[in-house]
């Protein structure tokens, strides 16, 4: 599943520079995240980096979005390149 960020965002600036696909962007009025791109940091870290950094705890699973482990490896996969 792709992480989302809520309507609860500070713009605190926190969570951008913890992803490791870039997948975390400032959209029009909070941070938003890519759900191509965001493998939950499956494949980079045992957590999702963001949801740990959050302060205000505003980064749920996306329920819209529903993926596997496996899908998530195999997205980091070809993100990465990384076979």
């Amino acid at each position: 599943m792709s992480l989302m960020i809520t309507d609860e965002c500070i713009n605190c600036d926190v969570c951008e520079p913890e992803c490791p696909n870039d997948a975390i962007y400032q959209g029009e009025q909070i941070y938003e995240i890519n759900p191509d791109l965001c493998t939950e940091c499956v494949g980079h870290y045992e957590t999702s980096q963001c949801v740990e950094v959050c302060p205000i705890d505003c980064i749920p699973i996306d329920m819209n979005r529903r993926e596997t482990q496996e899908e998530l490896m195999a997205k980091y996969r070809n993100i990465t390149g990384k076979l």
